[in-house]
C-alpha cells in the first residue's frame, strides 16, 4: 500500500516545538514526535507499550517524553529511562518503536521502513534549497485532504486543469493549447507546459508584477521524485522576452492513511533580494491555499469518493496525453512497491 523504505516529510520543523510533544499519523501509524534539549527531534511510535496511552497525552522532559496515564518515560531511541512505580526497575519489554528522522529544507523527515537502510539515505532526498529558511525567505503551509495521495501528485502533474478548474484565479484559456511535454530520468519525472501571448488573471498578475492586458509568456516545469516530493518553477516574462520573474515552490505529500494526504507546501526567495521576497512568499502562499483548498480539495475528495476502495487502475481509467506525467509517476510507484514486496518476502 505504501512504499515505506523512503523518507517523508512528518512535520515543518516549526510545528515541533521543544516543551511539547506533537503528534501526526503517518502511514496509517500514530508517530509522536519531541525534542531534546539540544534542539534535535525524534520520532516514536505514539503509545505506551503497558496500557497503550497515547505518548502525546504527556510531556517533555530531559529529552523524553511522558505518558500520561502511569508516568513511564522513554527517550529518543524508544528507550524506557524511568518508570516510577514499586522498585523501578524497568521491564525489558518497555521500550518504543523509534523511526530515523532528519530535519532539511525546514522540515522533519521520517523514514518509516527499515532502519539499516535509511543510513545512507539522506543524500538521496531531491534538492529543495530553495525552501532552506537558512538562505530564504520561506512561506510555508499544510492541509489535509480526503484523498489519495496519488491523486494529489497527478493534479499537480496536471497543470492543464488550471484553465477550467481555477479560470479566475490560475488559469486562463490558453493553458489547455499546450499538452505538454514529458520526460523521465532515473526515478524523476518532468512535465513541462507553456503558454504564448498569455493575459494572466489579475491575481497571477500582481503576483509577477505584470500590468493587467499586458500579454506574457508562460512556462511551467513540474518535477516529482518519489513516494510525492515535487517541485513546481512557474517563468512569466512578457511575450517575446526571453527573462522575467519566477516562482518556486515545494509540494510534499505524505500519505495519512490510504484515503487521505497530509499536503506541505511551501513558497521560498533568496533572502538576498531584501524585504520585497518575504512580502512575495507570503502574498504567493496566500493564493495558492485559496484556490486548493476551495477548488482542489473538493475535487480530490470528490474523485476519492468516486472511486471508493477500487484501485486506479481498476476503474479503467481513460487516458488523454496530457496524462503523460502522471502515469510515468504511477508507473515508478507500482515498481517500487513491488520490488519492497518482493524484499518483504525474500
Amino acid at each position: 500500500m505504501f512504499i515505506r523504505n523512503a523518507w517523508y516529510v512528518a512535520a515543518w520543523s516549526a510545528e515541533v516545538v521543544a516543551d511539547r510533544p506533537f503528534a501526526r499519523t503517518l502511514l496509517e501509524e500514530p508517530v509522536v514526535l519531541f525534542r531534546d534539549p539540544q534542539g534535535r527531534a525524534h520520532a516514536l511510535a505514539d503509545r505506551c507499550p503497558h496500557r497503550f496511552a497515547p505518548l502525546h497525552k504527556g510531556d517533555v522532559r530531559d529529552g523524553t517524553v511522558g505518558c500520561a496515564y502511569h508516568g513511564l518515560r522513554f527517550d529518543g531511541t524508544g528507550r524506557c529511562t524511568l518508570n516510577p512505580h514499586g522498585d523501578g526497575r524497568i521491564p525489558e519489554a518497555a521500550r518504543v518503536r523509534s523511526y530515523p528522522v532528519l530535519e532539511r529544507y525546514g522540515a522533519i523527515w521520517i523514514w518509516m521502513g527499515e532502519p539499516a537502510r535509511a543510513e545512507g539515505a539522506p543524500a538521496a532526498l531531491p534538492d529543495f534549497s530553495f525552501v532552506d529558511p537558512e538562505h530564504n525567505e520561506v512561506s510555508t503551509g499544510y492541509l489535509l485532504t480526503h484523498a489519495h495521495y496519488q491523486l494529489s501528485a497527478d493534479n499537480l502533474l496536471d497543470l492543464s486543469h488550471f484553465q477550467y478548474l481555477h479560470p479566475d484565479t490560475l488559469g486562463s484559456p490558453a493553458i489547455a493549447g499546450d499538452p505538454g511535454r514529458f520526460s523521465e530520468s532515473g526515478e524523476t519525472v518532468r512535465s513541462h507546459r507553456r503558454t504564448e501571448a498569455e493575459q494572466l488573471p489579475s491575481f497571477i498578475a500582481r503576483a509577477f508584477g505584470v500590468p493587467d492586458g499586458m500579454c506574457v509568456d508562460r512556462r511551467f516545469e513540474v518535477r516529482w521524485d518519489p513516494p510525492g516530493l515535487m517541485a513546481i518553477d512557474i517563468r512569466v516574462a512578457p511575450t517575446g522576452v526571453t527573462y522575467g520573474r519566477e516562482s518556486r515552490s515545494a509540494h510534499l505529500l505524505t500519505p495519512e492513511t490510504s484515503a487521505s494526504t497530509h499536503y506541505f507546501f511551501a513558497f521560498g526567495l533568496p533572502k538576498t533580494l531584501g524585504p520585497a521576497a518575504r512580502t512575495l512568499v507570503d502574498y504567493a502562499l496566500a493564493g495558492l491555499v485559496t484556490p486548493f483548498r476551495n477548488e482542489d480539495l473538493p475535487m480530490l475528495e470528490a474523485q476519492q469518493a468516486a472511486l471508493g476502495d477500487s484501485g486506479f487502475w481498476e476503474r479503467q481509467p481513460v487516458l488523454l496525453p496530457i496524462d503523460g506525467g502522471a502515469i510515468r509517476a504511477r508507473r515508478i510507484m507500482e515498481r517500487k512497491l513491488a520490488e519492497e514486496a518482493q524484499c518483504s518476502n525474500a
